[in-house]
This record gives structure tokens, C-alpha cells and sequence, in this order.
């Protein structure tokens, strides 16, 4: 018996990955999750700073992609990014859940007072896409403001009254320091 194995392609490009998951591809997601959720579980783990949490998150965070893989757009965005974005907001929107809410108010003080330092498997040694080299290139107080909405989750208004600055600088400084991170990230490319 004459049988012939088709080798499973093990390398995709983003476009070709893209349109493996437009088709449902179960190996498209297998790629995707083999090669993107170590990255994106560092980002929610940075927000939601508990492994506990980031496993459920980032569970939603691959139904999301799944199932909106449809809206993404390549004339916004890199798909990464937008990938990082919806890991974003889905670990914030988590922490702003009710249920999460309740959760942490039921806990006893022990369970709830977590050291992130043992909990995080991020740190500047292991950085999954080598985003704290990029962040180096900003200045201290626009790393800070990164930090402060792209790790820890916060809006401007919560920043704002965090750091006391008004509202406007908050969001002037944000534009800069994003701007700024587009121009280094084009270095790294």
C-alpha cells in the first residue's frame, strides 16, 4: 500500500496565517497559539498580574482573535498589533469585570496580596518581543505613561489623577510617546 504523508507546513507568513484563520484552520490556530501566546500571555500577565487570571484570559483572548479574525484590517495595523490590542483590552475589561470584583472582595487577605515579582514570568531578561529595549529609547515619564495604560490597564483620567498632571498633558504626552515608539519601532524591524 502506496500511501503518501502531506506534510503539515510548519512556517506561515502573517498573510498566509491570516487567511488559514479567515478559512477556520484548526492548523492555523494551532500555529497561532504555538506562536503567539507566549507574547501575548506576557502582556496580560502584566496587567492582570496573577497566573491564575491570565490562563482564563488568555483563553478569551484566542476565541477573540478566532472569531473577529474577520474585522481585522492590514491597512491599520500590523496583525500582532492588533492581536496585542485585543489581549489589551480583553485583560483590562477582566479586571473591570463585576464577577472579578467580587472575586477579589471574597478573598481572604493572603490569597489577595500577591507578590508579581514571583508571579510574573516576564522580566527584563526574558521580554517576549523585546519591547523594553524599545521603551529604553523614550523618555522616563512616557515610559512611565506606557506603562501606566498598556501594562496596568489605566485610562487617561486615571492617570491623570495617579500622576496629578490635567488631563491634556496626559494625552499630549501619550500622543508623543507613542509617535516616538512608532519612529524606534521602525529600527527594529
Amino acid at each position: 500500500m502506496d500511501r503518501k504523508i502531506k506534510a503539515i507546513k510548519t512556517t506561515y507568513s502573517e498573510d498566509e496565517l491570516i487567511v488559514l484563520l479567515k478559512e477556520k484552520s484548526e492548523n492555523g490556530f494551532h500555529y497561532l497559539y504555538d506562536h503567539y501566546s507566549g507574547a501575548l500571555y506576557g502582556i496580560i500577565l502584566r496587567i492582570v498580574q496573577s497566573k491564575e487570571y491570565t490562563e482564563e484570559v488568555i483563553q478569551d483572548v484566542f476565541v477573540k482573535i478566532w472569531n473577529s479574525i474577520h474585522q481585522y484590517d492590514a491597512s491599520k495595523g500590523r496583525f500582532y498589533t492588533w492581536m496585542i490590542n485585543i489581549a489589551r483590552n480583553t485583560a483590562i475589561d477582566y479586571l473591570k469585570s463585576k464577577g472579578f470584583q467580587n472575586e477579589l472582595k471574597n478573598q481572604p487577605l493572603p490569597d489577595f496580596v500577591y507578590n508579581t515579582a514571583e508571579l510574573s514570568t516576564v522580566n527584563s531578561t526574558s521580554d517576549y518581543i523585546g519591547f523594553n529595549n524599545v521603551l529604553e529609547g523614550l523618555e522616563v515619564d512616557k515610559q512611565e505613561l506606557i506603562d501606566l495604560a498598556y501594562y496596568q490597564g489605566y485610562t487617561q483620567n486615571e492617570i491623570s489623577e495617579k500622576l496629578k498632571i490635567p488631563l491634556g498633558t496626559v494625552k499630549t504626552k501619550m500622543r508623543n510617546a507613542l509617535m516616538k515608539l512608532k519612529d524606534l519601532l521602525k529600527d527594529y524591524q
